[in-house]
């Protein structure tokens, strides 16, 4: 197997969550893929018809705005003026059809490695509580610190996926 060509932990640290969905940025991605972003958007422009809503959105400028707010300096996102493109994971796989490079296609595969990677941790955490709460109505009071000191284990690290912007309510 190759050597992967970015960390995962880089690519981890670029997801973030925003109208529920796991997003990447299109400035983001551009970096890992070692184009400008203006490259990245004018590719996916010429072939918008494979960039549905639901693999691709833009920012409203109120998240937009919430997105600079939270990191502080606007020079990490070059002082942009207009809210970035999002790609949930659909839409990255959907790049690897826009962007030919062989570093963009080697790229794209560990993206779509970490997405896999994160999604499997989220179900196997929810399987576990599913366990541990069947566990827990068998046996008694005498296990309730066992359950407890289980549960604090279970506690995923901090900022995995950072939350931007504002969940609608249905």
């Amino acid at each position: 197997m190759k050597k992967a060509i970015i960390p995962s932990s880089r690519i981890e640290n670029k997801i973030y969550s925003v109208r529920s969905h796991n997003i990447m940025f299109d400035s983001d991605l551009a970096d890992l893929y070692g184009v400008e972003t203006k490259v990245l958007v004018q590719a996916v422009k010429r072939n918008i018809d494979r960039f549905p809503d639901d693999f691709m959105f833009r920012l409203s400028r109120q998240e937009h705005t919430i997105l600079r707010s939270q990191f502080v300096t606007s020079s990490q996102w070059g002082g942009r003026r207009y809210p970035p493109y999002a790609f949930t994971e659909q839409g990255v796989a959907m790049l690897s059809s826009v962007l030919k490079s062989k570093q963009a296609v080697r790229v794209n595969i560990e993206i779509m490695r970490t997405f896999v990677r994160l999604r499997t941790l989220l179900l196997t955490n929810e399987k576990l509580t599913r366990k541990l709460e069947e566990l827990e109505k068998k046996y008694d009071s005498q296990f309730k610190v066992v359950f407890e000191a289980i549960r604090k284990l279970m506690v995923p690290p901090e900022k995995k996926i950072r939350k931007i912007g504002f969940e609608h309510k249905e």
